[in-house]
């Protein structure tokens, strides 16, 4: 019996082989097609979400690599249609959509193996006392490996949404990347994409599953197990949204360097930052927090969703073990 899904995820069966899991219909939690199916939910919530926020996205690595030219969101809109037109508001869709897709199968997928792994090392009281850093340790390693999906279509998204001489198509830009810097140009971003996007996992996973234990005991007015699906999953949404805000400050100068690293092909880390300065690395902070906010937020109702419609046991927030209720209770009484 694994003591992490016990305590931290209520699962309905924390064994592949258990017999309920059949009965009840659902896939068994913890097997292959339960992670399967999981990575396949976070590849369709990440690669839409990234697919359909592209606008915003064009416009606040814009005011990130060109602060002065792109002085706002509106005021970047304007220009960005001015010079492109509104259908260079796609520019790059394709790489975002298949890069984020790849990313997000390995994140969400990865997050639910490594949590698993993580608090079976733990016993039933330690796995709810140090939920938070199982969380947490999850999450990097999760995104660790990702992100060697993602960091090859972010080079050439980029440089597609920054770049005046860029060609305008990834078939096109891919090629001309590999030509003029060989594997090294789609690659030499990942260094500083792990500072931006392991922040961002670690803050995006632990701050959800903290909010949606608060929200259930502090704000939603009746146990989880008494509201329906839809109520579920708006409470999720709004987790996600708190969430994501929180990301979007957690890692964005890391996400600044990033775009100047793939707009510039004669740019390194440190002369990034260099050039920057502090100031310069909170560019676009408006920006990026009302998308990754607003992206986080249809991450997790999209994710949960999917878990409804495929039948993907999703166990309640961390309830505390009866072992330390009563050791609590036990300190009471002295």
């Amino acid at each position: 019996m694994n003591p992490f899904s016990d305590v931290m995820r209520k699962a309905l069966c924390s064994s592949p082989q258990s017999p309920s899991s059949n009965s009840t219909g659902l896939v068994p939690f913890g097997s292959p097609k339960f992670y399967v199916l999981c990575g396949m939910g976070g590849s369709i919530c990440c690669g839409f979400t990234h697919l359909v926020i592209t606008p915003l996205d064009i416009v606040k690595c814009r005011m990130q690599v060109d602060p002065l030219k792109y002085t706002g969101v509106v005021q970047g809109f304007k220009v960005a249609v001015a010079e492109d037109g509104v259908r260079g508001l796609a520019r790059a869709w394709a790489p975002t959509t298949i890069g984020y897709s790849a990313q997000g199968f390995g994140k969400f997928g990865y997050y639910e193996i490594f949590k698993n792994v993580y608090g079976s090392m733990l016993s039933e009281e330690n796995a709810y006392t140090y939920r938070s850093w199982v969380y947490l340790a999850a999450a990097s390693s999760a995104e660790f490996f990702a992100d060697f999906f993602l960091a090859p279509f972010e080079a050439v998204k980029v440089r597609m949404q920054t770049s005046s001489t860029a060609p305008k198509t990834m078939r096109e830009c891919m090629p001309m990347i590999y030509k003029k810097e060989g594997m090294y140009g789609f690659f030499k971003g990942l260094p500083p994409l792990w500072t931006r996007q392991i922040p961002y996992t670690t803050v995006k996973f632990v701050c959800f599953e903290r909010i949606m234990e608060l929200m259930y005991t502090h704000v939603v007015p009746k146990p989880r197990a008494e509201c329906t699906k839809m109520e579920q999953l708006l409470v999720t949404f709004s987790a996600g949204y708190l969430a994501g805000i929180l990301c979007a400050v957690a890692s964005h100068p890391p996400d600044v360097i990033v775009s100047q690293l793939n707009q510039d092909p004669n740019a390194t880390l440190t002369s990034t930052a260099k050039k920057l300065g502090l100031k310069g690395m909170w560019a676009g902070l408006g920006a990026r927090i009302i998308m990754i906010g607003t992206i986080t937020a249809m991450q997790w109702f999209i994710y949960d969703g999917w878990k409804v419609v495929m039948g993907i046991p999703r166990p309640p927030p961390a309830e505390m073990p009866d072992s330390i209720r009563k050791k609590l209770e036990n300190v009471q009484r002295k």
